[in-house]
């Protein structure tokens, strides 16, 4: 029996108007103008709402449209809807085409009602847009258009209704001024609001996009580390111990066989650490690495196959030794690792004594590694080098200090200072005390 696959989780909640299909608002905006403003046309024999008695008992019109709805007031009223289709794609021609058919339903004098809303919708469309000058430049020159065209050829009150005129308007008054530049006021206030949120929000969405993408290249870089740590060390010992073996195996058959042994030890820590860090790069969900982090308190493992690989070391820890941030307790350890292995590589013939010192402070931990060999003056220097590199990065990642170089008399020299929370990235000065 297949199963059918599972379904992508739903988003709770309404959807936000600016993620709604661009007809959406359309098909609810032109039944609202075209009924609301049908129940507002000016009233027949039962007196409508638009008509009141006098005191003589005749009847007059209110100043809220006299002329009777007919074809053209229903088209008009459909036109502002349907243009609004096009405010996505083009806001400002949306914007003009919308005031012009409500400035033509005005003149006209049809009843008022919800008219003005399509042009409202295109005014907020524009804004939002980035069109902000465009919206209230224009819409100031409209209105101040307006109304200079009502003034001249607008009809007084007592003679509004009369037939014969193509555009029966009435002449402005200060409150009808006042309440069209309020309501045009209000729309565009609205609309900058609406703007201010979408790019506070656009904004953080970019940081957050900036982060995720800021953390991912760390990611990368620590596990590009990481592997540098593991691989380098332990292949580097693996070459020097399969170099023993294959001087000694006719000779000293023994000892090529302890050189073997420490060749699969050497192999076994690198897969095991290899798994612990690729096994970071799971998808979610999957198991955990069960492999022990890398930390101090493996380092005598660490020694025991450097001293197993023909490399004599002397370790001395200092202070009073207490569990680290895994952040430095990681670092120390690489560091101490990748060191040793540089001391593996770069120290010449002959026998070679390696120094590891640890030393716990107050707030810091030193790691110090030093050799006699012949040292170089800088490891990686040329292009393929990451060793050193990779450890300054470690110590800078945590806020701490690393120096390296060529010993006085012979050898070289790693010194790095951590800070014991594993976390300095403001920059304060790290004791200097050395082990």
């Amino acid at each position: 029996m297949s199963s059918s696959p599972p379904r992508a989780p739903v988003r709770p909640g309404w959807p936000r108007p600016v993620d709604w299909p661009v007809w959406v608002v359309p098909l609810i905006l032109a039944p609202v103008q075209v009924f609301g403003s049908l129940a507002g046309r000016p009233g027949g024999e039962g007196g409508g709402p638009w008509r009141h008695g006098d005191a003589d008992g005749g009847v007059r019109h209110t100043p809220y449209g006299s002329t009777h709805m007919d074809v053209l007031g229903i088209v008009l009223l459909l036109a502002g809807p349907a243009l609004l289709l096009l405010r996505r794609r083009h806001p400002v021609v949306t914007l003009v085409a919308t005031g012009v058919i409500t400035g033509l339903y005005f003149l006209r004098a049809y009843p008022y009602g919800p008219a003005p809303f399509a042009v409202g919708v295109a005014m907020l469309a524009a804004v939002t847009a980035g069109h902000r000058l465009v919206a209230w430049a224009g819409t100031g020159a409209a209105l101040t258009a307006y109304f200079a065209l009502t003034s001249v050829i607008g009809l007084p009150m007592d003679r509004r209704g009369e037939s014969g005129h193509v555009f029966p308007v009435e002449r402005p008054s200060l409150p009808g001024t006042g309440f069209v530049v309020g309501w045009a006021l209000v729309v565009l206030v609205t609309a900058e609001l609406i703007r201010m949120r979408r790019q506070k929000v656009a904004e953080t969405a970019r940081t957050h996009a900036e982060e995720e993408r800021r953390q991912a290249s760390e990611e990368r870089l620590r596990m590009a580390r990481e592997l540098h740590d593991v691989l380098a060390h332990n292949i580097s010992m693996i070459n020097v111990q399969a170099g023993v073996a294959l001087h000694l195996m006719d000779e000293r058959p023994e000892q090529a066989r302890t050189a073997l042994a420490a060749i699969k030890e050497a192999s076994k820590e690198a897969l095991t650490e290899m798994r612990g860090v690729i096994g970071a790069l799971r998808a979610q969900g999957e198991s955990a690495p069960r492999a022990p982090t890398a930390g101090l308190d493996r380092l005598e493992d660490l020694l025991a196959r450097a001293r197993s690989a023909g490399l004599a070391v002397r370790a001395e820890i200092t202070g009073d030794r207490r569990p680290l941030h895994a952040g430095t307790d990681l670092a120390a350890f690489r560091i101490v690792q990748e060191s040793l292995t540089n001391v593996t590589r770069h120290a010449g013939p002959g026998p070679v004594t390696a120094r590891v010192g640890i030393a716990y402070g107050e707030h810091e931990i030193v790691v110090l590694v030093e050799d006699d060999g012949r040292g170089v003056s800088l490891l990686d220097d040329h292009p393929g080098g990451s060793g050193i590199r990779g450890m300054r990065e470690r110590a800078a990642a945590l806020g701490g200090a690393f120096e390296a170089g060529p010993r006085e008399g012979g050898g070289f020299r790693v010194r790095a200072v951590l800070p014991l929370d594993g976390d300095r990235a403001d920059g304060a000065p790290l004791g200097e005390r050395a082990p």
